[in-house]
Formats: C-alpha cells, structure tokens, sequence
C-alpha cells in the first residue's frame, strides 16, 4: 500500500503537487517517487535546473527542452520567411 508521502495532488492542467523535500548538506534533494513515474525521469536522465527570479526553480528533462526548441525553431523558420515576404513586396521608397 502507498504511503501518504507517495500520493500527488493535481490542480487544473495537469499540474502536480508532489509534496516537499530538504536539501542536504551536499546539496542535494530527492525527486519524489510519484514526481519520477508520471514524468518518466529514470536513473541517468539529465535534468536542467531553471531559475525565475519570482518563481522559483523548475527541473526540466533535457529531452524535452530539446523537443520543444525544435519545435520553436519550426516556428521561427515560419515567422522568418513571413517576415521576408513582407520586405520582399515593399514598394521602392518605402524605407
């Protein structure tokens, strides 16, 4: 049977509270089981560490940092060439 320490609370989206953790002398803290199964974070994953000023740190799998600029990058190449279009069709003396 899970321990009460084990059990997540969700709000809305999805977003999860998996309870608190201490950091150690070393600096180190543990991921919450719950946290690790429904993120799919294995032994050896590299997690980022990210930081707001006002918000506090987040851990993120680099494999969907990556994912996610990918997909950016898509978008930016589409914004790009928008953005050329548009100089491209500018009538002479338009500067």
């Amino acid at each position: 049977m899970p321990s009460e320490e084990d059990e997540a609370f969700y709000g809305p989206g999805g977003r999860g509270f998996y309870g608190a953790v201490t950091v150690s002398e070393r600096g180190q803290i543990v991921i919450p089981a719950q946290a690790r199964r429904d993120h799919g974070i294995e032994a050896g994953d590299k997690l980022l560490v990210l930081g707001d000023p006002e918000q506090g740190i987040a851990l993120m799998k680099l494999e969907f940092l990556i994912r996610n600029l990918e997909g950016s990058s898509a978008l930016l190449e589409q914004i790009q060439k928008h953005t050329q279009k548009g100089t491209d069709e500018a009538e002479p003396g338009d500067a």
